[in-house]
């Protein structure tokens, strides 16, 4: 039987872009919504013991209001709550939240809601043996070093990996990382930050491009696409 150890804290407290005035984590997305899809794709991994919706304090009535439209559907208890200014400052109050069982927490972008349950269950089952993992793929392009307009070095692609969400941590590691950034003043956009500043390895485990997260319209245009093609549609 699957062990049902791990939170997944769900990142939704950006000062969002809005799309048609509405929040882009609340807009539709096929026929369903970004949250939506997100929480239920993430719930849906077998060693998810319960979720955490981040979102800004102004938007807290909302995401309850939407997430209690799909409820029944859930097999684990949500809960929502306040973000901070940063991203650091948010993950922490979600993780204050989280229930003394739990060993694992999988942070995860509200905004990449095409991730598949499998792929987050292989981070997931990554951060169980090693203590730290997180989802990526493979870099297509070539990528440049620029300085002031110049190309001052071309980095090995076979090396470079765009990363993505879930970043799955041991609770007591990311607890102890979280504890130096205070102490050392610093506040990291990336969560695998926290753990490197301790010295300790981070996995990186090859995922799916179609975990993509939404910023632009574009973005939005894909996601459609690939949506439909997952559901069948033309």
């Amino acid at each position: 039987m699957m062990n049902k150890d791990t939170a997944a804290l769900l990142v939704c407290a950006g000062n969002a872009t809005r799309m048609g005035g509405i929040h882009k984590i609340l807009h539709p997305l096929g026929n369903t919504t970004v949250l939506h899809l997100a929480l239920q794709s993430i719930c849906a991994c077998a060693s998810i013991a319960c979720a955490v919706v981040i979102c800004r304090e102004q938007d807290i009535a909302a995401f309850r209001q939407s997430i209690a439209e799909i409820r029944p559907a859930l097999p684990v208890p949500v809960t929502v709550t306040a973000g901070g200014a940063t991203r650091q400052q948010s993950v922490r109050n979600g993780f204050a939240v989280i229930p003394a069982d739990i060993a694992l927490v999988a942070i995860h972008d509200g905004a990449r809601p095409l991730i598949l349950p499998a792929d987050a269950e292989r981070v997931i089952a990554a951060a169980r043996e090693t203590g730290a993992a997180s989802l990526g793929v493979p870099v297509k392009d070539t990528v440049k070093v620029v300085r002031e307009g110049i190309i001052c070095d071309t980095p090995p692609r076979a090396e470079l990996y765009l990363t993505q969400t879930p970043q799955v941590f041991r609770r007591s590691l990311y607890a102890e990382a979280m504890q130096l950034a205070a102490e050392q003043g610093k506040d990291y956009t990336d969560d695998c930050q926290l753990v490197e500043a301790l010295g300790n390895a981070v996995t990186m485990v090859t995922g799916d491009y179609s975990n993509l997260k939404l910023t632009t319209p574009e973005d939005f245009a894909i996601a459609e696409a690939l949506l439909s093609r997952r559901t069948g549609g033309c």
